[in-house]
């Protein structure tokens, strides 16, 4: 396939759905936070789709913003960002859930202990050093990225606006997860992920009725 900037932009946004579709799987059968969940088969699967869709988020986020940079401004730029950091962050917590935690069950039983305190709440008897402060600025990083990058995406009208609304108020419900049960909690991730495969599969799809290309469209946009 020859690599101009639609089919660059079009693997974006198969990138995109691939993410959101991760994390809807990831919301849907996320066991508990506890300890006795690490050594389970579906806690590695769950955590090993979740490195997938950080990486593949990353890259549709990309595509999804370059698509309408030319109309976001500033607001666009900061909510892709910070969703990006964001999802680079969490591919590093989901990679040591996956690969790590599960062969420390036994050998470090107080380290698990202290990771699931830094998402339930209580005090470690073992020094995390700067984990939790950077599992708390992951927080701000999604509510505020995926606030600003819906209203952007909205405004620019040039994918699905309600697919930006869905991502707005998909991360804004995040603090509500504090108040759902431990098996509930990872299920207010699923509006986000969907918001984010309707985002990739309206840029993968995307086609004009006058057969111009998505990236020739947007630099027309730029000159209204």
């Amino acid at each position: 396939m020859k690599m101009t900037n639609a089919n660059l932009l079009r693997l974006a946004g198969l990138s995109a759905l691939i993410a959101g579709l991760c994390y809807v799987f990831v919301g849907v059968f996320h066991p508990a936070n506890a300890v006795v969940s690490v050594s389970t088969t579906r806690w590695a699967v769950v955590h090993v789709v979740a490195c997938a869709m950080s990486f593949f988020g990353v890259l549709g986020l990309a595509g999804i913003y370059a698509r309408q940079a030319l109309k976001t401004g500033w607001l666009g730029l900061v909510g892709f960002l910070m969703l990006s950091l964001w999802m680079v962050l969490i591919m590093g917590f989901s990679f040591v859930e996956a690969f790590v935690l599960p062969h420390l069950v036994t050998a470090s039983p107080e380290f698990i202990d202290g990771w699931m305190k830094m998402f339930n709440g209580g005090t470690s008897t073992i020094n995390m050093g700067v984990l939790p402060s950077v599992w708390t600025s992951t927080a701000p990083l999604y509510i505020l990225g995926g606030l600003l990058f819906g209203i952007a995406t909205f405004r620019a009208r040039i994918l699905p606006r309600w697919a930006g609304v869905l991502l707005a108020v998909g991360t804004l419900l995040a603090p509500l997860a504090s108040q759902l049960s431990l098996a509930a909690m990872p299920k207010i991730a699923i509006p986000t992920g969907l918001a984010l495969a309707w985002m990739g599969y309206a840029l993968m799809t995307e086609r004009t009725a006058s057969g111009q290309t998505p990236s020739s469209q947007a630099v027309e946009a730029a000159a209204v």
